[in-house]
This record gives C-alpha cells, structure tokens and sequence, in this order.
C-alpha cells in the first residue's frame, strides 16, 4: 500500500482541527528563527523555544517567523494558539499531501505550495510543502526542513537593499513566493537539458535504460505541473481587488509571478511533447532493430531452404538414386550448397535486401 495513503489514514475518524503531522520526519528537530524589520532597524535571531517569538506578535514592525520541521505538534501548537491560527489551518500545515491552496481567514491570509529542487546528480525532483501566514505585521513560513531558496532575500533584508524593508508584510509573501517560482525555471530549464541530452542518446542508441530515464522525467515533469497548476489560481486569486491582505501596491507585482507561472506551464508542456516525441523515437528504434534482426534470420532462412530441400532429396530412402554411388557425388552436393549460398547471397546485395 502507499506509505503516504497509509500515513493520512490514520486521521480517519479524528475531529477536524486535531493535529498530526503527515509525511515523512525531515528535520532532526524544528528550528525557529526570527527577522523583525523596519526601515530602520533590523533584528535576527534563532529561538530556543516558540515562546521568545511571541513578544513580536503585536509590534508595528514587520516580523517574519520561519519555521523548519513539522513533526513536533506541540511546537506548532503552541505559535498558532498565540498568533490566533485557526486549529484547521493548522492542521492544512501539517499535512504535507496537500495541493498548492489559498484561504483567507478573519485575521490571517493562508498560501499553501511547493518548493521544487533537484538533487546534485539532477536525476532525483525533491518536493518541499511550504506555508506562509500573513497577519497584520508578521509573516510565519513553514518549511519542512532547513535549507530553502530565501537567502538571497535574508540577505537583502540584512542589507536594506531595495524595497522590502520600506513595504508591509504582504510585499514579503510577495517576494517569498516570487522566490520559489523563480526557481520552478532553475528545475525547468535543467530537465530541459536532460531532455535534449536523453533524445541525442536515443538517436545513438536505444537501450533499455533509456526508457527508464524517460518515464524517469515523466514523472518529475508530472509531480512539477501537480505543484504549478493549482499555484496559478492561488496567484489569481490574490490578484483580486476584494484580496483583504494585500495591499493595492503590491497586486501588480503578483501580476508578475501569474505570468512567470504560465510561463512555467507552456514549459512543462513543451517537454511533455518533447518527451513524448522521445518516446516515440525509442519505439521506431526498437523497432528498426527489431526489423534487422529478422530480416538477417530471414535470409538465413531463405538461404538454408533450398539447401534443405536438396538434403532431403538425398536423405530418403529408396534404393535406386543413381547419384547415391557416385564416386564424387559428394563434393558435386557440397559444390552446389555453396553455389546456391553465393548466387542468393549475391542475389540479395543487388537487390538492397542485405
């Protein structure tokens, strides 16, 4: 049975709200760390315990609270009883076989998505469900494990480089969620490469790894459009003018991640054909071998048949063949073997069929 349908039948029967983690354990333990920001002054630090968070709750700087691991249900528990996170929104957190979702509550915007990478060896889609809460001030995200694609924003809130640290929190989903998609291109563009590499080996050779390799890309091709799909009509919906939580400023820079998320999925879609393409020269190359074989068997065959006919001849047993007692009716047999095998053979050649 599948682990992760096993995993998320154990919340059958369970009243909703209650919390528990489904999906694998990624971290050893979960990590929390704290940006708080405003033009002026700028402050980050690791958290021992949920509670050294709280005291940002209620502040007029914006505060972004990232979480990394999810097994501990207490922990996760503890910050939305004091940020006011409804129990089922908690529970969307921590079920990590969601689809990218949207939902807005009183006090809270919930985005839901994927963050996509590849492993070194880029044979190997590796797919993070991450979670960002916007309230008034503050902004928690929640990671499954360490190590995302939000540094190069850390560092330009370090740096007061750009906007982010003169715009609301809703400018910082903005950016978070503009990160991630940027990065759909970075998985994109380097499947793209071992889709041209894989069709240049598949005009060389069709081994059976081949096809291994192809429904290999399949199916990340297949989990990244699970991910892009359902993300272009959460971004849709932000763009709303009735979105509570986002500012009017900041709707047009969505309007920006819509448009690199469509581009994402006409890219999804060209390797889609391009690997069904692939598939299809695999096949008409089997094929081809295929038809080599049996057309070189053929020949033999054609070749051994009238040779047969003439063995069979002298293999009956009747008493008067004249040739039987002939003192060189031997070499005469074998000498007319290879002169059939010859003419046909070069019978063959002339006609291309060799």
């Amino acid at each position: 049975m599948n682990k992760s349908a096993g995993t998320i039948s154990k919340k059958a029967g369970l009243p909703p709200g209650v919390l528990m983690h489904v999906g694998k354990r990624k971290a050893d333990e979960v990590q929390i760390s704290v940006i708080d920001y405003n033009v002026t002054e700028f402050i980050e630090f690791e958290c021992k315990t949920p509670e050294e968070s709280f005291q940002f709750r209620d502040k007029e700087s914006i505060t972004w609270i990232n979480v990394n691991g999810l097994h501990d249900t207490a922990i996760i528990g503890a910050l939305g009883q004091h940020f006011g996170l409804h129990p089922l929104l908690l529970e969307d957190v921590l079920n990590t076989r969601h689809r990218p979702k949207m939902e807005e509550f009183d006090d809270c915007l919930f985005l839901m998505l994927k963050m996509l990478s590849l492993s070194e060896d880029g044979n190997t889609l590796i797919s993070e469900q991450v979670s960002f809460v916007l309230g008034k001030n503050w902004v928690i995200s929640f990671q499954e494990q360490p190590g995302d694609v939000f540094d190069t924003i850390r560092q330009r809130l370090r740096e007061s480089k750009g906007n982010i640290r003169r715009r609301g929190g809703d400018y910082l989903v903005y950016r978070l969620l503009d990160t991630v998609v940027d990065n759909y291109f970075v998985v994109t563009e380097k499947i793209s490469d071992n889709t041209e590499q894989l069709e240049e080996t598949v005009l060389k050779s069709s081994e059976i790894e081949t096809l291994h390799e192809i429904q290999g890309l399949k199916k990340q091709l297949m989990s990244i459009r699970k991910a892009v799909t359902p993300l272009r009509e959460v971004v849709s919906a932000l763009q709303k003018d009735d979105a509570q939580f986002i500012q009017a400023g900041t709707t047009r820079y969505l309007h920006d991640v819509y448009e690199h998320i469509i581009q994402v999925s006409e890219s999804i879609e060209t390797q889609r054909d391009l690997l069904a393409s692939i598939m299809d020269l695999y096949l008409s190359g089997i094929s081809n071998r295929m038809n080599q074989v049996m057309q070189v068997l053929t020949i033999i065959a054609t070749i051994f048949i009238p040779l047969t006919f003439v063995a069979g001849i002298y293999g009956m047993n009747f008493d008067n063949i004249p040739e039987l007692h002939w003192k060189y009716g031997y070499f005469a047999v074998w000498g007319a073997f290879l002169a059939v095998g010859v003419v046909m053979v070069l019978y063959f050649r002339r006609k291309k069929w060799l």
